[in-house]
């Protein structure tokens, strides 16, 4: 596990780095089919060419074709969704509950970010109870009141002030279990909710360093669909430790 300041340094980069989430110019939703992008056509973009290129989409995947060139197809990305390089863009067809939108990054954009945190505060380390859990199919919900399905085969418990508190993770990521959750900070933290990683987990307990907590990409960017926490994941107390909102 990196150290922490490790940590917040490998985060800062990711998200000022190319596919990072500070230079989003655009989320456009899509039906499958043939569509001419730019910044004069019907996919119309805010900036570039009056045509890029034409974009085709399919159950098969996507490819786009700059004005007298060949298709190219959009290329799989490790734990993101399909990206095309398309200069000066970035492309990225993003697909939440069976839904494509396209999602455009400007990469003449050079952004900067200032990360603030609580001071570090090492009893938010915790090393939890880590069960696997019969699979339950559950629905919930996006910032934007889309709804996504999940699916719940973890859970994690921990004592606070001597009273037993489980969390529940709904997403996964670089197969780390990834927490949605809201605490009593929320408003200094981004109020929507934070997310967590789980660190380090064995057949009997996993490490919550809340110290590692960070505001979802909608904290920054109003081209991100994120999900809101499960009711269990709504904490009624303020854990001081992570990101405060940007």
């Amino acid at each position: 596990m990196l150290s922490l300041s490790d940590h917040r340094a490998a985060r800062l980069a990711a998200l000022t780095a190319p596919d990072g989430w500070l230079n989003l110019v655009a989320r456009i939703d899509l039906a499958p089919g043939r569509h001419l992008v730019g910044a004069g056509q019907e996919v119309r973009l805010s900036s570039g060419p009056d045509l890029l290129g034409t974009l085709d989409l399919s159950e098969a995947g996507a490819t786009f074709a700059r004005p007298g060139e060949a298709p190219q197809p959009f290329q799989p990305v490790p734990d993101a969704f399909p990206q095309l390089r398309v200069d000066p863009f970035l492309l990225e067809i993003h697909t939440v509950d069976g839904s494509p939108a396209l999602r455009v990054r400007d990469l003449t954009l050079r952004p900067t970010a200032t990360l603030r945190h609580f001071p570090d505060a090492p009893a938010w380390t915790i090393r939890a109870r880590w069960e696997k859990i019969e699979a339950q199919p559950t629905e919930i919900t996006m910032k934007d009141g889309s709804k996504a399905e999940v699916s719940l085969t973890h859970r994690a418990s921990f004592l606070h002030d001597g009273q037993a508190f489980t969390l529940t993770p709904t997403h996964w990521k670089s197969g780390k279990p990834m927490f949605v959750f809201r605490d009593r900070t929320a408003g200094e933290t981004y109020p929507a909710c934070r997310f967590l990683f789980g660190e380090d987990p064995d057949d009997r307990e996993i490490t919550l360093d809340f110290n590692r907590a960070i505001s979802p990409p909608c904290a920054f960017t109003d081209f991100a669909v994120c999900p809101l926490p499960p009711p269990g994941n709504i904490l009624p107390f303020r854990i001081e430790a992570g990101e405060l909102a940007p």
